[in-house]
């Protein structure tokens, strides 16, 4: 009766109504465009046709890396992509990977000029900007971390920026950041498992080659680098001061495993124009609704990227010229929780000691295939699911119902580059 009442106030949604027609794939133009000196960069696509389902991003120790499903964009290649500046400038762009075009030559934006992008597609169809140009510059003049607790309580490392106006009239800003932090695995061992040979499948038992060999290079120590995704944005806009004081720019939990060991962020500070800082302020309200049917949708976000000789065509994405200003800070967890306990391991994840069969009953054969046991040690080796740690000890593992001749754990737990890089980043210092 219960099911039969929550179906009937229930209509069904025939998601055909929620595709593109494929003709219809609008142009996605997207760039921000700096005074820095740098390669600029201009991003071409195209609004996808197909459903965009979300993904567990949640690690599974189960599942071999490499498999696991991932989200994708239709790039736009081929195009014809270059900057016009009111000046005389010109500046060109070729295509590196599919859909990301290049500056070829390093350049800065300047203010006081007025900047005009223009994209024509592989099929010949020619699109341009609304004029762009910088607004204004403001400098970070610091950027720290203070011990402190969110709105929910929670204890953590707020990092906040202060800056100050150099030139133009900066009012409108957003803030990015690109955070670094330091993994040690903690469960490494100086030896590793190399499995050549396998056939799981040959009779009357598998056939395989099993050593343990000193590892060749470090992954006890990484780093991994993450992106802000979210849009922080402020204006002083009515305010007697244009510049920025204790604007916080993240807070992260002490529980947080990231900061486990040593930290950096790298904020960049962009003044915006008040129409970049418009349509940014919409997207954020857009993507932070909780019934999409009912907010902003995408189509009434105004993009100032048009087509040319008065077609009407729905363009999406933004072109926006900034000024910029970057600065970098580092800490250590010890650094504001002196002598406590570090954060569990990433994920939550709960690194323990495991033992099993070495090997296993032939995928071929004719008789029973489980034996109660967990996955053999060859398995899990071959699917990339475990490393190395010691030779069978019923100390490490006094609980082992199938005992083998090792003692292994996750990779996640033995081997850093599951989750990081083991290259050092070139800006980093301990």
């Amino acid at each position: 009766m219960l099911l039969t009442t929550f179906t009937a106030c229930l209509d069904e949604l025939d998601i055909e109504t929620l595709n593109q027609d494929e003709q219809s794939a609008a142009l996605v133009v997207e760039a921000i465009l700096t005074d820095e000196m740098i390669t600029q960069k201009v991003y071409l696509s195209r609004s996808s046709i197909r459903l965009d389902l979300e993904t567990d991003t949640v690690y599974n120790p189960f599942i071999p890396l490499g498999i696991r499903p991932l989200d994708s964009v239709d790039m736009e290649g081929g195009a014809i992509v270059s900057l016009l500046g009111d000046n005389g400038t010109e500046h060109t762009f070729t295509e590196g990977d599919e859909g990301v075009y290049l500056s070829n030559q390093q350049f800065a934006l300047e203010m006081g000029v007025d900047y005009t992008l223009k994209v024509t597609t592989s099929n010949g169809l020619e699109y341009q900007s609304d004029p762009l140009s910088v607004q204004g510059k403001s400098q970070l003049t610091n950027v720290y971390a203070e011990k402190a607790f969110n709105q929910s309580g929670e204890e953590g490392v707020a990092i906040y920026v202060d800056s100050e106006p150099q030139q133009g009239n900066p009012r409108f800003y957003r803030y990015t950041y690109a955070e670094t932090y330091k993994i040690v695995a903690p469960l490494w061992d100086e030896q590793q498992f190399v499995l050549t040979d396998y056939d799981p499948c040959a009779l009357p038992v598998p056939t395989y080659n099993l050593e343990i060999v000193d590892r060749e290079e470090q992954n006890r120590v990484c780093y991994n680098t993450l992106s802000s995704t979210t849009i922080d944005q402020l204006s002083t806009a009515g305010n007697l001061e244009d510049k920025v004081s204790r604007h916080m720019i993240r807070f992260i939990g002490k529980d947080n495993f990231i900061i486990s060991h040593r930290y950096s962020i790298l904020v960049q500070q962009q003044v915006q124009s008040a129409d970049a800082y418009s349509f940014y302020g919409t997207l954020k309200s857009f993507s932070q609704s909780d019934n999409v049917f009912s907010q902003v949708q995408p189509g009434a976000i105004y993009a100032n990227v048009h087509r040319k000789g008065g077609s009407v065509e729905n363009v999406l994405g933004y072109v926006e010229a900034v000024g910029v200003s970057d600065q970098r800070l580092f800490f250590n967890y010890e650094d504001f929780f002196p002598g406590e306990e570090l954060p569990p391991y990433a994920f939550g994840f709960n690194c323990d000691l495991f033992t099993s069969n070495e090997s296993h009953v032939s995928y071929c054969s004719p008789g029973p295939q489980g034996d109660g046991c967990p996955p053999s040690v060859i398995e899990q080796v071959d699917q990339g699911l475990i490393t190395y740690y010691a030779e069978y000890d019923y100390d490490l593992v006094p609980t082992a119902s199938c005992p083998g001749p090792y003692v292994f754990v996750s990779q996640i737990c033995g081997d850093c580059t599951t989750l990081g890089s083991n290259v050092e980043p070139e800006f980093w210092t301990e």
